[in-house]
């Protein structure tokens, strides 16, 4: 009985302690200013600078992004192109095209050729969130990994971007993107 007792115990603590981890909701940045407007901060074209960091902490590469993006009015929703161009500090390239449309106030879904099903967002205030799964090729074979992706609006021309990659619930590492509007 007391080993029971025991496990029962250690599973109360487990679980309680997973959920006191649990990371930030978006609401909470409800107040905090400038508020981020999707269509009105990704219009025109904007220059990203990024790091992939390996759960270490140690750079394992340095990008650039060049992003043209345009919004429309589709069935009375805000649809948005981001067309984005990287360059990475290993000499490779790589091109995504995202479709965001808001499906609601503060509500998201995004779609591009390598992300699997669909993205999905929420804002508020300063901030967006971001939760999807990745096709990410490397050296020749495709990982399916998810991110929990977090942009934060500094000023109406600056957005920090930080982005955690995992696999199975286990951390892969941390992408860092500083965004400049033009």
């Amino acid at each position: 009985m007391k080993n029971i007792i025991n496990k029962f115990a250690a599973v109360i603590f487990c679980t309680s302690f997973l959920l006191g981890c649990a990371g930030p909701k978006v609401s909470q940045y409800s107040n905090e200013k400038p508020t981020l407007d999707l269509s009105e901060y990704f219009a025109g074209t904007i220059d990203a600078y990024g790091i992939f960091t390996d759960r270490s902490g140690v750079v394992v590469k340095r990008f650039t992004v060049l992003i043209q993006a345009n919004w429309k009015v589709v069935d009375g929703k805000k649809v948005g192109t981001l067309d984005e161009s990287f360059d990475y500090s290993d000499g490779t390239k790589q091109k995504r095209i995202w479709t965001l449309t808001e499906v609601s106030p503060g509500k998201y879904i995004g779609k591009a050729d390598d992300v699997v099903g669909e993205a999905n967002g929420s804002s508020s205030g300063n901030a967006l969130n971001w939760a999807y799964t990745l096709a990410l090729p490397v050296d020749g074979t495709i990982y399916h990994v998810q991110f929990d992706d977090w942009m934060y609006l500094v000023t109406p021309k600056v957005m920090i971007n930080k982005a955690q990659m995992s696999k199975f619930g286990i951390n892969l590492g941390e992408v860092t993107l500083s965004f400049y509007k033009r």
